[in-house]
This record gives structure tokens, sequence and C-alpha cells, in this order.
């Protein structure tokens, strides 16, 4: 025998049906009086827009029986209803992104926005966006000017007797290179270095892009010079080297060098490009990251371009660099790509006090991505042990956390082999389950992102800013 509930709305039952007919029309709540307010501060276009969007949901839950008694009388009011409006439009109109605490212990995190700005660059993007600048006016000759006439004289000391271009992002930097290179032309790379990089973006992808054609050579495991110069025709345009900055083959494997490579391309007349990802200007190996070295040595090594990302190991703001021979950046430069892909005046100011540190030599104390790299794990420790300390204080719960060994992650596609020492907090869940403590955290405000492992919630203070420390602690007390 058939039944039907009387409760809610789980199988269309009577309360449910009622609870959608008392619902209120959209002119009746809108001429209501905690709408009029909405309606002040919003506009009536948006608040009538935000109200429909409700009252779907609100239908939507009482259909699905979500919603039931008391509950489904309260949410039919104007009240509720008004309600429901003021904070989808705080959501719409809210930040976006959010500024969060990365915790993770990975210092150029792509998805949290990769490298942080210095304060320096960060004052600068500022004022730039508050105001007109000379971006591309010469002030001392009334004219027309250049926005690379920004960077050039700190270039010039970087890359001395070399040349550059700089547009929005690396693939771009890559795709614009060999559009002025090699378009309608073949490119020589090895099959080991055919990458993909983030967003599923594959280098034969921004490859085929550009207008060139991809000609493999070698294998998966081993490239040998000689497979290049066997594989140039009057068709090859460019000879490319991929770092593969994301992943390394380990075993029997065997690459081409950069100086192997480039008596092959001046022998046959034909450049050689490099693309080297993550763009470091200073050497890391003292931090333990040995599987990269400066842009600057790549050209030494007998490239003729190199092209790096600037918001990775560089430290700034997400630009793509082409430096090199002066004949073959102009070819770069003349490129319309170059032009859809040109920096803003926010990207320039933001880029040029970036390399104002190098040039001065202080960009392991000015730039965020170096200063937390050159952490050591007993400074990170120290840290970890004060903020534990002062939980533990607040919060009466001191035997949940712990100070332990752990990594950090340089990141951002650079240095998979470049691991550093650290000190990790690890907070113990209830039950063994820190699940819902980092489900909280990364749903609070500020955001915090850590990690879990076998139970714990990992807090790594490496990618924590010193400013976020008290609200870290704060954080942690309320939840714990």
């Amino acid at each position: 025998m058939q039944t039907t509930s009387s409760k809610s709305g789980r199988s269309g039952g009577p309360d449910a049906s009622k609870a959608l007919r008392e619902l209120p029309s959209v002119a009746k709540a809108l001429d209501s009086r905690p709408f009029r307010g909405l309606k002040r501060r919003l506009g009536t276009r948006l608040t009538t827009a935000l109200l429909r969007e409700e009252l779907d949901r609100l239908r939507a839950e009482i259909r699905g029986g979500r919603m039931e008694g008391a509950e489904l009388r309260r949410g039919a009011t104007s009240a509720a209803l008004a309600g429901r409006v003021e904070r989808a439009a705080a959501k719409l109109a809210g930040p976006s992104p959010r500024v969060v605490i990365n915790a993770t212990g990975v210092v150029v995190h792509t998805n949290l926005g990769r490298s942080v700005l210095s304060e320096a660059a960060a004052r600068r993007v500022s004022e730039a966006a508050a105001a007109y600048m000379d971006l591309e006016f010469d002030l001392g000759e009334g004219r027309r000017g250049s926005r690379l006439d920004h960077l050039a004289p700190l270039m010039g000391r970087l890359f001395p007797g070399f040349d550059f271009a700089v547009v929005n992002n690396n693939a771009a930097a890559i795709m614009t290179t060999l559009r002025a290179l090699a378009r309608g032309k073949e490119v020589v790379v090895s099959r080991g270095e055919l990458v993909e990089i983030g967003g599923s973006f594959r280098v034969p992808d921004i490859l085929s892009a550009s207008g060139a054609r991809l000609k493999e050579v070698g294998t998966t495991n081993r490239t040998r010079p000689s497979d290049y110069r066997d594989a140039i025709t009057p068709e090859t345009g460019v000879l490319l080297k991929v770092h593969t900055s994301n992943f390394k083959i380990v075993g029997f494997t065997g690459e081409a060098s950069i100086p192997s490579l480039s008596k092959v391309a001046r022998k046959a007349s034909i450049p050689l490009v490099v693309d080297w990802g993550s763009g470091d200007l200073v050497d890391l190996a003292p931090l333990g990251i040995r599987d990269e070295m400066p842009a600057l040595k790549v050209l030494e090594s007998g490239a003729d371009l190199v092209t790096f990302s600037g918001d990775k190991l560089l430290g700034g703001p997400q630009v793509g660099f082409v430096v090199g021979k002066r004949e073959l950046i102009e070819r770069v430069r003349k490129d319309p790509l170059a032009r859809v892909c040109r920096l803003d005046r926010l990207l320039v100011c933001a880029l040029r006090e970036t390399l104002v540190a190098y040039v001065r030599g202080s960009a392991f104390e000015d730039v965020p991505t170096l200063r937390m790299l050159s952490l050591s794990a007993a400074q990170i420790g120290r840290r970890a042990g004060r903020v534990r300390r002062e939980v533990a204080r607040r919060s009466g719960q001191g035997e949940r956390l712990r100070v332990v060994d752990g990594v950090s992650k340089t990141g951002g596609g650079s240095s998979p082999m470049g691991e550093r020492p650290t000190r990790l907090l690890a907070i113990r869940g209830p039950d063994g389950d820190a699940g819902r403590l980092e489900k909280a955290l990364r749903h609070g405000t500020p955001p915090i992102v850590g990690r879990l492992h076998e139970g714990h919630l990992l807090l790594d203070l490496r990618t924590v800013l010193p400013s976020q420390d008290e609200t870290l602690i704060q954080r942690l007390t309320e939840l714990i």
C-alpha cells in the first residue's frame, strides 16, 4: 500500500507543495520592507536578478526535501529571502581571488599564484594602478618611447652583451620566438623533451601554434648531438632544447648538452634556442637546487637565445623573457605576437623593481621567493616552535601539536629534484583524522592551505609570511 510522507518534500508531499505556494512572487518580495534597503544599495536590476536566482534555489531545496517544518516557513519570508540575496551579493562582489596563507611548503605554488612580489614591487604596482605614467612617453624628448626602455638598463647589467624581449608569460615567449625564427620551417627537438606544462598545454602544441613544424629526434631516454645533426635539412629553422623542469628521467639516460648542440647549430648556421623555464638569475646550488643554472650561463654555454619565466625562481611577476643575440631578438620584437602579448604598466613596474634587487645584489634579502628558499630548517623550526607553544598556551591542547622533520618543495614546474629540509608543525586530528581540521582551515577567513599525511595536518612555515604568524595562531587556536 502506497503512502505519502506528510513531513517534507522528499516525495513531493503536502508540506513541500504548500511551501512552494507560499513563496512570495518577485514583485511582492521586491516591494517588501527588507528589500527596500537592498535595492538602494545594490540597485533594482541586480537585486531582482539575485532574488530570482535565490527563489529558484529555494524551490530546489524544498523539492529536494532539504528544508522541513518551521524551516520551510522561515525560508519563505521576505526577510529570509532578503538575507539570502544579501549573502549572494556579498559573495558576488567580494574579493576574488582571495588572499590565502600558504602553509604547504611549496614555494612557487602555481595554484596559489606562484611567486610573492617583493614589498618594493608591490608598492610600485599600487602606484602604477592609480595614476598615469610615462610608460611609452619620452619625457626628455617629448615624444613616443618604448615600454622596454624602462627595463633595458637593468637587463644590460644582468645580461651584458645580449639583448632581450619580454612578453606576458614563458609559453608566449617560446611561441613568439619560434614564429619569428621558424614559421613554416622545421624545429628539431628531442623526444625526451616534449614535455607537458601546466593546464594540459604541451610543447608540441605550442610549437604547432607558432606555425613551425615539429621534427622529433632521439628517444625518450637518450638523445645525442648526432641525432640533431643528422636531422638538419634546408627546411630546418631552429634547434630547440627544452629544460625538463617539472620531471626527471633517471637510469639509462643521456641528453645533448648545450655546448655540444651549439657546435652543431653553428656549423649549420641555425639558431639554438633553449627554453630554460624557471628563469633563475643567480646560482642556487648552495641551497641544494643543483638541476638549475642561471640563464646567463645558458647563453655563455652556447645558446643563441634563452627563454624563461619571470614568476618562478626569478621571483617576479608573470612574464616571459627572450634573451640572446641582438639580431635574433630584433626579429622576435618585430613579430606581431610580441605586440599581442606585451606587458601592461603594472607588470613593467613590478618587473623593474624585481630586477633592481638583482642588480643591487640584494635579491636574497628582497625577493620573497629567494628569501624563503634560503631559510634553514633550524630557522623554520624555531618559528614553528613559537607557533606551537602559543597555540598550546591559548588552546590547552598542546598534546596535539608537535614539530617534526620534513621537506619543502621548490614548485612551479622547477627543480623537481630540489627539496629543502624543513621543520613542520604537525597537528593530530581527532580520532586520527585531520581532514576536518584541514577543511575548516581552508574554508575560513583567511583560508589556510596545508597538507595531510597519516592523520596529521602538516604546516610548513617556510611559505608562511612572518606577518601572517599571528593570524595562523589565532585560527589554529579557534579550531583546536
